[in-house]
């Protein structure tokens, strides 16, 4: 695994995994990556410099990607104000602040890019849709042809560092896309336990269900404290306190790191403790700033 290339059978087994897992038509609408960020450039490569569109507040690596790509960036506040672009960004469900766009106004905007001249597209990042709604991701519906939805595997099974992400595309898009990517994009050990991860939906489903009580769980101890959760998924909270940067630096001395946002002082980003003694640590820490 180590000592050798990647093999042709290893990444039919984890773009079928990930067909299944994430709900593409097909193994052929499946692209791997070395992680989604890769991703990101290649589609606004994809697209010929014009208007990129990026639904916000969000993400900043979008506007950053399209713009490394030629394109004009601007940033909008409604899926109506997509219509108009050669590129448009949505995180479904957003980063921060974990809002979730509906199916039917998402379709909408695909239909309203379609529309124009050329042809705009849509791309999704659906990082943290693996603990989204149920029915809300758009990958069964690439096929249309200008949707292309982004899914991250680092995310959700705790394992950043493996590097591997997943494009959904029409065939001809995922080709092409694949092509940019170069040969061995992804690495054996990160298809061996991408394939293993992907086709254990017992292991998912439980792993739902331990991070929504962990969520409560971080918002009972939030709330206990005066802050309110103002938004987020089950793999993180958004709290909004004009206490905020006292917050970061109170948590920061005590060896506590939350994400802080510069166009949004009020806001702090808390992710998921990860043991017992983490959420000790946190609870202890929160009470002698309280």
């Amino acid at each position: 695994m180590f000592a050798r290339l990647p093999e042709p059978g290893a990444l039919e087994r984890v773009a079928a995994a990930a067909a299944a897992a994430y709900g593409a038509p097909s193994r052929p609408h499946v692209v791997l990556a070395p992680g989604t960020q890769i991703l990101l450039a290649a589609m606004a490569a994809q697209v010929a410099p014009g208007r990129a569109v990026v639904l916000g507040p969000t993400y900043g690596e979008f506007a950053r990607a399209a713009a490394l790509a030629g394109h004009q960036v601007t940033e909008v506040a409604s899926i109506a104000q997509l219509a108009d672009a050669d590129l448009a960004i949505v995180a479904n469900p957003n980063n921060p602040d974990g809002r979730v766009f509906g199916r039917a106004d998402l379709l909408g905007a695909a239909e309203a890019l379609r529309g124009r001249g050329g042809g705009g597209r849509l791309v999704i990042d659906e990082a943290f849709m693996d603990v989204g709604p149920h029915g809300a991701s758009l990958g069964g519906e690439v096929a249309r042809g200008n949707i292309v939805v982004l899914r991250s595997f680092g995310k959700f099974y705790g394992l950043a560092g493996v590097r591997l992400g997943f494009a959904l595309a029409a065939p001809d898009l995922a080709a092409r896309l694949t092509a940019w990517l170069g040969p061995w994009a992804v690495s054996g050990p990160a298809l061996a336990i991408g394939a293993v991860a992907l086709a254990d939906a017992a292991w998912a489903q439980a792993m739902r269900e331990r991070l929504a009580a962990d969520a409560r769980r971080l918002d009972a101890a939030l709330a206990a404290v005066g802050l309110d959760v103002a938004g987020g998924t089950s793999l993180f909270r958004l709290v909004e306190t004009r206490a905020a940067d006292e917050v970061f630096h109170h948590l920061g001395r005590a060896g506590i790191w939350v994400r802080r946002f510069a166009e949004r002082p009020a806001w702090l980003r808390f992710g998921l403790p990860a043991d017992e003694a983490a959420w000790e640590r946190l609870r202890a820490a929160l009470a002698v700033g309280r």
